[in-house]
This record gives structure tokens, sequence and C-alpha cells, in this order.
């Protein structure tokens, strides 16, 4: 057997050139697509959070475009047409002074989201400043948020509202301040988290060998590589700041009137329940949507910014 091997001769003519076919080598087998794209497609693949989206669409198209269709205005009084139920004329019925409860819906849709975005707002810019600070500077300077970060955390939420909102007035101005006082305490501490992390990763350890400044690498590279995470953060945040003012208003601490909210509407609602349910159905209808669909759009987030999830 070694014999018959050693005679076979390795030839040219024994052999196929296979070559290269240089068209198929120039060919992607997928598309070349950016980070946020990449989000963007997981985001769609995810029918419940595609669902909540859709839903916080239609919602927010309601409250700014429901008005103008319905033609009526939110303030104005007609006595002989008090508490009537959902019509053609009036689609979720009066209140006890005769006045449109959808176009009250509508407007008071405006003001509780404006103050959940307000809110939410202030809470992500002052504690991703003071998370990143903290995480990147160490040391006294985060001993020193971080004890700053306990006491307000550890502060009563409700009876600081409360107060504030006795002291300063009944308005949105007032509403914003008293409810975002201690939100950002639980964003400083998850950003400080985050920045501990990347703050020993080569670019960073690179920027400041350059003599970068502390704004420049916190707002260059720091914030930017956690904003996902704090992206899903505020996808659950404005649904609770939203549902905060709701309860503010209904226990009569909210905005006062002629302004209204879908908490004060709630809440005068409430006073009729048992005669006129429509009242108080369809303002607590819009709250819970409202949040149904940021929570999807959360979870959805969530997923679609996983790294560990990327296919």
């Amino acid at each position: 057997m070694d014999s018959v091997k050693s005679d076979i001769k390795l030839t040219d003519d024994i052999f196929e050139r296979v070559g290269i076919d240089e068209e198929y080598s120039e060919h992607l087998d997928k598309p070349s697509i950016t980070y946020w794209a990449d989000v963007w497609r997981r985001f769609k693949e995810n029918k419940l959070a595609t669902f909540g989206l859709v839903l916080l669409i239609v919602v927010i198209g309601t409250i700014f475009l429901g008005p103008t269709i319905a033609g009526k205005d939110y303030q104005y009084i007609d006595a002989s047409i008090k508490d009537q139920k959902p019509s053609a004329e009036h689609w979720f019925g009066t209140d006890d002074m005769g006045r449109d409860i959808f176009t009250r819906v509508c407007y008071g849709g405006r003001v509780s989201i404006l103050i959940g975005l307000l809110c939410t707002v202030v809470m992500f810019f002052i504690g991703s400043i003071l998370g990143a600070i903290a995480g990147l500077k160490g040391g006294w300077v985060d001993n020193l948020i971080m004890r700053i970060v306990e006491i307000i955390g550890n502060l009563p939420y409700l009876v600081i509202v409360i107060i504030l909102t006795i002291v300063m007035g009944r308005s949105i101005f007032s509403l914003v301040f008293a409810m975002s006082i201690t939100s950002w305490v639980g964003t400083t501490r998850m950003v400080r988290g985050q920045i501990l992390q990347l703050k020993e990763q080569d670019y960073i350890e690179a920027a400041t060998a350059l003599g970068a400044s502390t704004g420049r690498i916190i707002m260059r590279h720091l914030i930017p590589n956690t904003l996902g995470i704090i992206m899903v953060d505020i996808t659950m945040s404005i649904p609770g700041f939203i549902f905060g003012e709701a309860f503010l208003s209904y226990v009569g601490l909210g905005v006062r009137p002629p302004q209204t909210s879908w908490g004060a509407l709630a809440s005068a609602g409430q006073q009729k329940l048992m005669f006129y349910p429509h009242e108080l159905f369809f303002p607590c209808l819009m709250i819970v949507l409202t949040t149904l669909s940021f929570h999807l759009i959360g979870d959805g987030l969530s997923d679609a910014l996983d790294p560990k999830l990327r296919k």
C-alpha cells in the first residue's frame, strides 16, 4: 500500500482551479445599517410595542384634533343639556354644567401629557448630569452627590408635593416643580452605575489623556452611551407622572379651573358615579390607554436596545 501511494505524482492536471468570483466577493449577506436603524427594526418586530406606538399616536391625535373635529368649546356652558349621556351630538356626553365631555377630555389630556413630559425632561436633565459627574469624578464628589440623593430620596414624596402645591399655588408650573423635585433620584443612581462601567473603557481613558474636559467627556462619550437605558426609563416615567398628576388633581391639588386635566375630570365624575358613570369612565379610559401605550413602548425599547438580543 505504501508503494502504491509513493507512485502517485501530484501534477497540475489533477487539480481544478476554482478561482475567485469577484462579483460574489463584493456581495453583502446583510445590508449595513446604523445602530438606531437596527433598534427600529427590532422594535417593529415586537407586535405589542408596535401596537403601543400606534395606540399612543391615536391618543395624541385625538386630544389635539378632537376639539376641531367636534366643533365644541371646552368652557361653553349650557345648563339645558347638563348630564346627558353619550350621543351623536356629544360623543362622551355632557357634565353637570352642560359642557361637552369629549372636548374637555381632549383639553385635559393636553395638560396631563404636558405635565408628564415636562417632569420627565427635568428628571432626565438633572439625573443624567449629576449621575454622570458622580460616576466619572468619584471620590468626594461622588460621596457628596450620593449623600444628597439619599437625603432627598428619603423625603416623603406626597407630603412635599402637598406642601409645595399649597405654598406655590395650583398651577402647571407648581405641579411640575413639586413632582420633579424628587423624581431625578432614581435616574441619578441608574446613570451613575452605567458610568462606573463605561469610564474604565479605553476610549474614555484616551479622551482623558488627550486633555478632554469633564463636560466634553460626559456630553460626547458617556451620555450617548447610556442613552439606551435612559430612553427606557423615560418611557416608563412619563405614564407615572401622568398618573401622579391625575392623583393630585383627583384629591383637589391639581390645576385650577378653568383649566382641567384627566385627574380633575375623574374627580368631578366620581361624585356622580352612581347616576352618570360616563363622566368618570372616559377620563379614566384615556389615562389607562396612555399609560398602557407608554408601558408597551418601554418594554419594546428595552428589548430593542438590549445588545444581547441583537441578531
